[in-house]
């Protein structure tokens, strides 16, 4: 389990309210009635913001205080996002940047990992919740709550290229007496089309005794009025890859890269090490002959602790269906990963990050397709 935002930015695990409507050509539309929620300098929505918002999103009579809105920042009026008309989603649209593409002139799961993060936080920012990294609710920081990230599932069916434009959908709900969750559409917004889903689930945890705890219901009030009113789901089958267990990977492994060290760069604003780097950690140890002919199209991780800046980190790769089989070597393909493919062509890879004293970071899973015909 990751403590304060070594995984995913906490800002992912809040909802959010943004009632202004901003055009693609950056042009603000004001929608009569509504406004935006500033922070004081400790990141905290001043108490009569909040009633303000709460009143906009329910749908009651607010008072004359409560007309009175400030104006937006600069970021604001820029940012290509808004709330879905029903006001219980938010969407945002990305240009992909030419450092954000790798070999195949596509965007990297890095890139789709950090937009993720990004349109989540927006969303809970302009909520007026904690812009401190946690994304924590007025009753939350009363009671030192805070959001941890417990598990992320990503698929993508296919990746934006250099300058294709990506919006990204993005909702939170109710996950059980002690989580909650958020889920994302990504679509090509030239087209329409899907071209990925991702899911996360969180859990609270109280940040002085680094215990988890209930969610209460002052809690949950404060948040569940921007949540959808009935369920809805990135990945709505039963049996779906999200859902699916991890195992853990045991010595020996046929793939590894010992001694992975964070970087500077590495560590979030809470001074942990950032959710995308994991991803590229997880992706260090896979055997270059999958990298060459293969492209990532679902990972799912398991976050369980936290990981700081002096810390040393083992990456541990595995093919899936030689580990269910507890096997090294399959006849025929001398142990090689090309070996492991099923009826689509798909390889399946099992994960473990460890630290090197053996205490695990996460668990995770991979799914990898034949690359595609270069565009």
């Amino acid at each position: 389990m990751l403590l304060r935002g070594g995984a995913f930015s906490a800002c992912n695990a809040a909802i959010s309210e943004n009632r202004n409507t901003f055009g693609f050509s950056n042009l603000i539309r004001r929608q009569n009635g509504n406004g935006f929620v500033s922070c004081n300098s400790s990141g905290r929505a001043r108490k009569g913001q909040l009633f303000m918002i709460l009143a906009v999103a329910t749908g009651e009579a607010k008072t004359k205080h409560q007309e009175s809105s400030h104006e937006p920042t600069l970021a604001d009026r820029l940012r290509l996002g808004s709330l879905a008309e029903d006001g219980l989603s938010y969407k945002e649209r990305f240009i992909v940047r030419c450092y954000e593409v790798g070999i195949n002139k596509t965007a990297t799961v890095e890139t789709i990992a950090n937009l993720l993060q990004e349109v989540g936080c927006n969303h809970a920012q302009s909520v007026g919740f904690s812009t401190d990294g946690f994304a924590t609710t007025l009753t939350m920081r009363k009671l030192h709550l805070i959001w941890v990230t417990a598990r992320m599932h990503i698929e993508i069916y296919r990746y934006p290229a250099w300058s294709d434009v990506l919006e990204i959908e993005t909702w939170c709900q109710s996950e059980g007496r002690i989580g909650t969750r958020r889920d994302w559409i990504l679509k090509d917004y030239a087209t329409g089309e899907v071209i990925g889903r991702a899911t996360s689930k969180w859990v609270m945890m109280n940040q002085d005794t680094r215990r988890l705890q209930k969610v209460t219901d002052d809690v949950r009030d404060e948040y569940l009025i921007y949540c959808p009113k009935t369920l809805r789901l990135a990945f709505p089958e039963e049996n779906n890859a999200s859902l699916k267990k991890i195992a853990k990977l045991e010595d020996p492994v046929p793939h590894y890269k010992i001694g992975l060290v964070p970087r500077r760069a590495d560590l979030d604003m809470n001074q942990h090490v950032n959710n995308v780097t994991y991803i590229g950690w997880v992706l260090e140890s896979m055997p270059q002959e999958i990298i060459d002919t293969h492209e990532l199209q679902t990972i799912t991780l398991d976050y369980r602790r936290e990981c700081q800046q002096d810390d040393v980190v083992d990456s541990l790769t595995s093919p899936e269906s030689i580990m269910d089989n507890a096997i090294l070597e399959l006849e025929g393909t001398n142990g090689s990963a090309t070996g492991m493919k099923d009826e689509n062509d798909c390889l399946q890879f099992l994960h473990l990050l460890r630290l090197s004293d053996g205490s695990e970071i996460n668990r995770g899973r991979t799914e990898w397709r034949k690359k595609p015909a270069k565009r």
